[in-house]
């Protein structure tokens, strides 16, 4: 069976939707290649406001996107092992340009603007906005987009616009469940089954569902294992 994760495409591809479903366990031997990536050096690289301040894609990217206070900077935080990597912040919208991370030198962790909701002026919200939207659109070095979804809510309609447009772009993106250790398991398994049904609708969703919380640490080496799968090989020794 061939890879399900759709692609970025040229004209007169369509794209097939695959039935979401939960990940499968990663094998001791990804969990050890996703630990031993996001226990390398991850430094700042910029921050990016304007389309012309945005570094040149010379790495894989994988870029974080979500709802204002969906928990994105404390996911990109637990990923890392870093407290104070992405700014953490209990005021919705204070992320308000694309920040990016290189780490180890082989993937660009890119965190987008929230979205939804921001205590800012609307022509600025504007602006970042179209320049997200430019940026995943256009990037040919974007491997994926992790769409952050709170569990306690679920997919809400901020969040179908981003779907859309990632669907129209051909661009391949997937949902990451956040905070799951704050419902119980039999509403998280509700959450799941109702996120999947309407995913079937989306064509660039990658089939696979992660759960995580960055406050238990649930989830965060499956997802370092499948990120690590996207990043470029280590140099040779």
């Amino acid at each position: 069976m061939g890879d399900p994760t759709p692609r970025h495409c040229g004209a007169g591809h369509r794209l097939t939707a695959s039935p979401p479903m939960a990940p499968e366990a990663p094998d001791a031997d990804a969990l050890e290649r996703g630990r031993l990536l996001f226990a390398a050096p991850c430094e700042f690289v910029a921050g990016a406001a304007t389309e012309d301040a945005i570094p040149g894609d010379t790495l894989p990217e994988v870029a974080f996107a979500g709802r204002s206070n969906v928990g994105k900077s404390s996911l990109i935080n637990a990923l890392t092992g870093r407290r104070t990597l992405a700014r953490v912040s209990h005021t919705p919208g204070r992320t308000q340009q694309l920040n990016f991370f290189t780490l180890a030198g082989r993937l660009m962790l890119v965190d987008l603007p929230g979205y939804g909701f921001a205590q800012a002026a609307k022509r600025d919200v504007a602006r970042w906005t179209s320049l997200v939207r430019r940026y995943l659109a256009g990037r040919a070095s974007l491997r994926r987009v992790l769409l952050l979804i709170d569990s306690r809510h679920g997919i809400k309609e901020p969040d179908r616009p981003i779907m859309t447009m990632l669907d129209e772009a051909a661009v391949s993106y997937q949902i990451a469940l956040t905070k799951a250790d704050k419902l119980p398991q039999k509403e998280l398994g509700e959450r799941l089954a109702a996120i999947e049904r309407e995913l079937k609708r989306h064509v660039a969703a990658h089939p696979e569902i992660h759960l995580t919380s960055a406050e238990d640490g649930s989830g965060i080496a499956a997802l370092r294992a499948s990120l690590a799968a996207l990043a470029a090989p280590p140099p040779p020794r």
